[in-house]
């Protein structure tokens, strides 16, 4: 399909989902520290429509795609990509279905912060995420790991964690929490102070 990011069978993606309303410091560097820790060759940034967990919309797609692509100048590694409005897809498992059937042979590895890992129980089909796709947890300022690792999801998949350096070599449900060095930034954050305007 026109416009999606080019990717061959045998290499290992990640994939960091958001608004990214606006991109910033702190999503450069877990994307970094996924590509160096998990051994990933790209992380796809994908930014998205909408949020259905989000009351408000974003600021215009054109925007954050254009802030988010001068954010990554520079790191050939890291892809910003509206392939979710492309796909037509709103939900992560519907995204990831179209991905592998698109890209096969391709292993996608699903990034999320911590904050996430506390609701993602209440994400459409995240059963079949878990099932289906490696996910990696990385550390955010102000979710202690042990209060992620007790959300629900983690809870029911307690028995697929595995060490970040063996995620890539196990079959789903495989997930991981990265404990990286954190930024303390955040796009509410951002908004708030006004530096950042639709």
């Amino acid at each position: 399909m026109q416009g999606l990011p080019q990717a061959r069978a045998g290499m290992a993606i990640g994939l960091l989902g958001g608004s990214f309303d606006p991109a910033h410091a702190g999503h450069l560097h877990i994307s970094r520290e996924a590509l160096k820790r998990l051994g990933l060759d790209r992380v796809w940034w994908l930014v998205s429509p909408g949020n259905p967990l989000k009351p408000m919309p974003p600021a215009p797609m054109a925007r954050r795609m254009a802030a988010a692509r001068r954010r990554v100048a520079g790191d050939p590694r890291i892809v910003v990509s509206d392939l979710e409005a492309r796909l037509g897809t709103r939900y992560t498992g519907e995204t990831l279905e179209r991905l592998m059937a698109l890209y096969p042979g391709v292993t996608f590895v699903w990034l999320m912060g911590a904050d996430n890992l506390a609701q993602f129980h209440l994400w459409e089909r995240w059963r079949w995420l878990l099932d289906h796709v490696r996910i990696a947890v990385l550390a955010r300022p102000g979710v202690e790991g042990l209060v992620a690792r007790a959300a629900p999801a983690a809870r029911r998949y307690a028995s697929a964690r595995v060490a970040p350096g063996r995620l890539l070599a196990a079959a789903p449900p495989a997930w991981c929490y990265l404990n990286a060095p954190r930024q303390d930034v955040s796009s509410s954050a951002i908004r708030a102070r006004g530096e950042w305007r639709a």
